[in-house]
């Protein structure tokens, strides 16, 4: 888990923006790119879950390779 140290900015009383040290703010931009790409694999999975697939084997005989 990636430690913070967010410095919260109000206006008017209530909690309007947060900033971040610069180096925490790419660790999270990394950490939220990640999960995009295993959120995209995981759903990749997914919908090829049902389509046609043949071994190595049976490729190379259709290839006529041994």
């Amino acid at each position: 888990m990636i430690e913070l140290h967010p410095q919260i900015i109000e206006k008017d009383g209530k909690k309007e923006f947060t900033v971040l040290p610069y180096d925490e703010f790419v660790r999270v931009q990394e950490e939220l790119e990640d999960y995009e790409d295993l959120r995209q694999l995981r759903e990749a999975q997914e919908h090829d879950k049902e389509a046609p697939a043949i071994t190595l084997a049976e490729l190379k005989k259709d290839l006529g390779e041994q």
